[in-house]
């Protein structure tokens, strides 16, 4: 029996997902320049031909990788924006939930690495260049406006709403990138501790 239309959809998504899976791990251990196609073919565990069925080159599933990420990134902090709570109480949630996380995902790790690569080089594809200068400072602003809110209503500390954002993202980067590059993860990790620095009652 044939499959549907929607059926091959799904199946060209789930393969487009195993692929980029693939190339993130590689990305992440090699980098760009250093990363083959066959890497790729062999870690997703396809042949080389069929991936250049969904993408023509590295280039692209690199830029494909970092709009998700961007997107995604952008996606969750607009559902902690729109959430009906207080301010300090999506700052309290942001953070338990990043922190999680952190702790439990493998390839929010990878992901945090890939971006920080991308953000701090300029031998990637200009398109992903681009993705970044547009979509990067999206959550810093969102959560600065959170910030900015709590501090009117008195459940975030004083200070620059701007520099709590900075402060707030660098914090999880920090701990991504620890985590994502640390065998020895002595630490547990506690939201309640990065909660400190922004909100007036922990």
């Amino acid at each position: 029996m044939a499959r549907s239309k929607e059926q091959n959809e799904r199946m060209r998504e789930s393969r487009k997902e195993k692929i980029r899976n693939a190339a993130l791990l590689q990305f992440v251990k090699q980098g760009l320049f250093a990363t083959r196609i066959q890497d790729i073919a062999a870690e997703a565990g396809i042949a080389q031909g069929l991936l250049y069925h969904y993408y023509p080159s590295k280039e692209e599933i690199f830029v494909d990788l970092i709009n998700e990420a961007l997107d995604k990134t952008i996606a969750a902090s607009y559902s902690v924006r729109d959430m009906e709570a207080g301010p300090g109480e999506k700052i309290r949630f942001a953070l338990e939930r990043l922190v999680d996380t952190i702790e439990n995902s493998q390839t929010f790790l990878d992901t945090c690495r890939l971006i920080t690569q991308a953000t701090n080089s300029t031998a990637i594809p200009m398109e992903a260049q681009d993705l970044i200068r547009e979509k990067r400072n999206i959550p810093y602003q969102v959560i600065e406006q959170i910030m900015a809110a709590g501090q009117k209503e008195g459940s975030v500390v004083a200070g620059d709403p701007k520099m709590l954002s900075i402060f707030f993202w660098t914090s999880i980067n920090g701990l991504a990138i620890y985590y994502s590059t640390n065998n020895n993860r002595d630490v547990t990790l506690d939201y309640r501790v990065i909660a400190s620095m922004f909100l007036t009652e922990n």
